[in-house]
């Protein structure tokens, strides 16, 4: 049973394959060009990542798609979805390379798998397109096309055109995170010695295979060019899986336009209750990673007309397999949501059906078997700060909007913070409210797995808590499979309206929307904030009684359009402000300078721990160090390391103020660069096996150190042999 719209829908919906659906994509392929080689990406580096993305993950990933999953509906979602599982191979192909030492390795499951395909007689129909498959409609294609248009202009002005000095934050947390991953296995945190690594660290293990493989620099890699084809496969698979599950092209082209660009209505300034964008291509790789393995095991999971998983035989299972393997590590949100969706569905099936195939469960314990190892292997059982914390998403809202901050926002009463919880889930209505639609649809397996995904995605931001907010991660997981979810409701309830009407309904909600974010009601804040969503709300349920449910849908989609127009805007807006440099320009050169003359063991030492000296507390996401030298670093950066997150105390205290774990390795790192001594040097050198220093102009250690480099900005120092 798959979750598809009426048949007289989709007779009215089905559009006629049209030819040259690859014009739109040619020249969305030119305007990427266009756009690198205008941030300074080389023709050489384009050409080889081009070369290697292409033919030595794309296509070997293609055709095993093909061969164990079963060839899908279109050329576009064979290709995304093999481009999915060509990452999963080069991953897991990379980590045995890497703990070897033969990082090129890599390249010989590619090789292999072309090589098997091209050789043996019953393989080589899947190097053929989807025969007797569908053509994308043109309108589709130039639709998507729109879409990654749209992604490929907001990464160039945000992220790509943005000099490296100026980038987001942790642009060089992730940068140093590549570097570890490519001279170490395991790996550690880079910028604290000897720290474990409790992080999913798969993306930049793709990252640093495509370094050794193609010669490009890390640092282009991570600021330019290794996410975007993840983001563009991206969409095009939300499109098929809405393709998929709502029986129409244009089921998937408004489940693009839902998961994009449909946000939670904002209507008091502050007030933010976030159903969490899409929009972290290129600052959250890990993000973006783990969301694009996943739509391939839904897909694999929801099947072709089949009533759940494993109809395709080992084939099938082997696919399974590796997308999981890869995920275990690509990004700790996705698994449990998968569990949440398979628990749901066989919770379904049993009260249906009074049993369940065994598919499922045996899809289950995989999930559970890859659960465990993720936590108590590659994370160490650590939890990087996630803890049970219930209206901690709440409690930071509140905290905005009636001026409370810490310590007393930790003391906070429960009764705003449940309030405000019920207006974010109102929000949330907002965007989805087309799952009222469903009706019993709701029994069938494709919609219990994508509505299990999406309450538990919901549920962790309720209920989970996390200094920096990470829980919200879990609901930017689920977006994709609510949207789906909520455009095959709409179109199960079509009949009840017309699209007139409903686009009509639409504009009155919008409308009265910008009318109520313009009321100022009196009282509290928490009446200033609440009053404009109950209008709406009270409106709404109103039109619930006398009308139809897509006449509710419309206007609460209505109610949401003023500020999706306005971010949507925004993210493309190139006046917008700009971030400023936080890191010195020569410190790049000085990076390069040490890596090219030091190695992958060597250790450095640094007194730059904050990234500015003006605020009252050690803002200690400092990680440029690590990052452009690709080298361990006694103590740079701590924010992120287990050992801080872990006794962070929320909305007692920020995790940017707390202290290094290791008061003593602190002090003896930092009085070489305050008090240099022949005697502190020695220890920093015969304690901790440090070879070199890196600080800015600091000729005091000239008399204990060798200066190997200088700029204007930087410093290095080559210590004495022990």
């Amino acid at each position: 049973m798959t979750l598809a719209a009426p048949e007289s829908t989709l007779a009215r919906l089905r559009v006629s394959p049209g030819r040259g659906t690859w014009g739109p994509a040619a020249l969305v392929c030119a305007g990427v060009v266009a756009a690198f080689l205008w941030c300074g990406v080389s023709v050489r580096d384009l050409c080889a990542f081009a070369a290697y993305v292409g033919g030595g993950v794309a296509l070997p990933g293609t055709l095993l798609w093909r061969g164990l999953a079963g060839r899908g509906r279109s050329v576009g979602e064979e290709v995304a979805a093999g481009l999915a599982l060509g990452y999963a191979v080069e991953v897991l192909a990379y980590i045995p390379a890497r703990a070897v030492g033969v990082p090129l390795l890599v390249l010989v499951p590619p090789v292999v798998i072309v090589g098997v395909f091209a050789g043996v007689p019953g393989l080589r129909r899947h190097w053929r397109g989807c025969a007797g498959g569908e053509r994308v409609p043109r309108w589709c294609a130039w639709a998507l096309a729109g879409v990654v248009a749209y992604l490929v202009v907001w990464s160039t002005l945000f992220q790509y055109r943005v000099p490296v000095e100026a980038g987001y934050v942790d642009m060089p947390y992730h940068l140093a995170m590549v570097g570890e991953v490519r001279h170490h296995f395991p790996p550690t945190l880079p910028s604290v010695l000897g720290e474990p690594l409790a992080y999913h660290w798969f993306v930049y293990a793709e990252m640093a295979a495509t370094s050794w493989v193609t010669g490009i620099e890390p640092v282009t890699l991570v600021y330019r060019l290794a996410t975007l084809p993840m983001a563009v496969a991206m969409v095009v698979l939300v499109a098929a899986l809405g393709r998929r599950l709502g029986g129409s092209w244009g089921a998937g082209i408004a489940a693009v336009g839902v998961t994009y660009f449909l946000f939670s209505p904002a209507l008091v300034e502050g007030a933010v209750f976030s159903s969490r964008s899409m929009f972290t291509v290129s600052t959250s790789p890990t993000q973006t990673f783990g969301a694009l393995l996943f739509v391939p095991v839904v897909l694999l999971l929801v099947g072709e007309g089949r009533a759940g998983p494993g109809r395709g035989g080992r084939a099938w299972w082997a696919a399974l397999v590796v997308l999981l393997a890869a995920l275990t590590g690509a990004k700790a949100t996705y698994l449990p949501l998968l569990l949440a969706g398979l628990l749901v569905v066989i919770a379904v099936r049993v009260a249906v059906e009074r049993r369940v195939r065994v598919a499922w469960l045996g899809v289950a314990v995989m999930t559970v078997g890859c659960l465990g190892f993720a936590q108590f292997v590659l994370f160490g059982q650590g939890a990087q700060g996630m803890a049970v914390s219930p209206f901690a998403t709440m409690r930071t809202v509140w905290g905005a909007v009636a001026g409370v901050g810490m310590p007393e926002l930790a003391s906070v009463s429960a009764v705003p913070l449940v309030v405000l919880t019920a207006v974010h889930l109102f929000c949330l209505a907002c965007v989805w409210a087309g799952l009222l639609g469903l009706g019993r649809r709701v029994l069938e397996p494709g919609a219990a797995l994508l509505l299990g995904i999406g309450a538990a995605g919901i549920g962790a931001a309720v209920v989970f808590g996390h200094p920096a907010e990470s829980q919200l991660y879990f609901l930017e997981a689920a977006r994709p499979y609510l949207s789906v979810a909520a455009v095959c409701g709409v179109l199960a309830a079509r009949q009840r309206v017309a699209w007139g009407r409903a686009a009509w309904l639409a504009t009155a909600g919008a409308g009265g929307a910008l009318l109520v974010s313009e009321v100022e009601f009196g009282g509290g804040a928490l009446v200033r904030v609440v009053m404009p969503y109950l209008v709406l709300g009270v409106a709404a349920l109103l039109l619930w009684r006398r009308g139809s449910v897509l006449a509710v849908v419309a206007v609460l989609a209505g109610y949401a359009l003023p500020g999706s127009v306005r971010d949507v805007v925004a993210h493309v807006n190139p006046w917008a402000e700009r971030r400023e440099r936080s890191i010195p320009k020569g410190a790049l050169e000085a990076g390069r300078w040490l890596r090219a003359h030091s190695a992958p063991g060597d250790v450095v030492a640094t007194n730059l721990h904050c990234r500015y000296d003006w605020w009252q507390v050690c803002d200690s996401r400092h990680f440029w160090v690590s990052g452009f030298t690709e080298r361990r670093v006694l103590v740079e950066g701590w924010a992120y390391a287990e050992s801080t997150l872990s006794r962070a105390r929320p909305f007692v205290r920020s995790y940017l103020a707390e202290p290094f774990v290791d008061r003593a390795r602190l002090a003896a790192n930092d009085v070489v660069f305050e008090a240099p001594t022949s005697e502190n040097v020695r220890t920093l050198a015969q304690k901790y096996g440090v070879k070199w220093l890196f600080t800015g102009i600091n000729p005091a250690l000239e008399k204990f150190a060798q200066l190997r480099f200088r700029n204007a900005t930087s410093s290095v120092y080559r210590l004495p042999e022990r």
